[in-house]
């Protein structure tokens, strides 16, 4: 059985700066927006280095998505950032008009998704915001699961023509992906190899299913982890490949089952090879005030979880 291990933790947050900071040492065609968040979002080097490309807004998070899909016009690549909440929920209305309706090539770049913004509670805090931007028409949605991972698809993304929705985090957390794995929009990655239930995570819960697959292990039972980074488009192939020879799955994220992961897949198991399934999300609720933490076994986004549920998805095989 394949193993991952890590030397240090780093919040998902730094991995967007980093690759937002080379982009502007290698890109000038790049540009950084903010809503009056650069020190949370990490953007300050990029800042610095590119004064005249980068845009402070305020907290005006409706004019700082017309104001990128503006700059398109004129060949621009707009990268906006604040928390995901106000880059999705306070700003839907001009992300579906003005930037995905004519196809801009906006990146919407979202800190502090899921409940792992913590302390700040559920008015901070979204569990929505991948049904919100997977639902519209032509938007691309990624989720990286940690440092190196959100670093590598701050790259990719500006290669990408067109509206790309990027989430990430504010909790440090195990860096265990290769430095320089490419990034594939689309393409899943098999992090192991297994022939009994397939844990298809994305996000801080990649971590999470590694370390279940380890308890699973040691308990006979050998699972096939798959790092769903891409929710849209969501590799189908890799999906059924996996569940023809495992014949069932887990889906497992830090958002709401209604419109997540677990929902996109569910769909395309439904319409070529249905296979028990069971879910590791939130349970339609909001979140609260707490350490990222406790947040996360209180909700069950952790590995005690998906060992429970994919013992469950087993035996429902019958």
């Amino acid at each position: 059985m394949k193993t991952y291990s890590y030397t240090e933790t780093k919040d998902t947050r730094s991995g967007f700066g980093a690759g937002l900071t080379e982009l502007g040492r290698t890109n000038p065609n790049v540009v950084a927006l903010c809503a009056d968040l650069t020190g949370s979002l990490k953007m300050n080097d990029f800042e610095q280095e590119n004064p005249d490309r980068f845009f402070q807004v305020g907290i005006a998070e409706a004019n700082m998505m017309g104001i990128a899909a503006g700059l398109t016009i004129g060949g621009k690549i707009p990268f906006t950032g604040t928390f995901a909440n106000f880059s999705t929920g306070r700003v839907y209305d001009q992300i579906r008009q003005s930037i995905v309706y004519s196809g801009k090539n906006v990146k919407i770049c979202a800190s502090h998704a899921g409940l792992t913004l913590g302390e700040d509670g559920a008015t901070h805090q979204i569990l929505e915001d991948i049904g919100l931007m997977k639902m519209l028409p032509g938007m691309v949605v990624i989720n990286p699961c940690d440092f190196n991972q959100t670093k590598a698809a701050t790259l990719a993304i500006a290669d990408y023509k067109g509206p790309v929705y990027l989430r990430f985090g504010r909790p440090k957390v195990p860096v265990f992906t290769p430095e320089n794995q490419p990034f594939e929009i689309g393409k899943a990655l098999k992090m192991t190899e297994g022939y009994d239930v397939t844990i298809a995570a994305t996000g801080h819960l990649v971590w999470e299913a590694l370390e279940a697959s380890k308890i699973l292990h040691d308990k006979g039972i050998s699972a096939e982890v798959i790092n769903f980074h891409t929710i849209k488009p969501l590799d189908d192939k890799a999906l059924l490949k996996s569940t023809a020879k495992t014949g069932c799955v887990v889906s497992a994220e830090e958002h709401n089952y209604f419109g997540g992961l677990g929902e996109s897949i569910a769909r395309v198991l439904t319409s070529n090879r249905p296979v028990p399934q069971e879910f590791v999300a939130t349970n339609d609720t909001f979140g609260e005030s707490g350490t990222p933490a406790q947040l996360m076994a209180k909700y069950g986004l952790n590995s005690i979880t998906i060992v429970e549920k994919a013992l469950k998805a087993i035996q429902r095989k019958g």
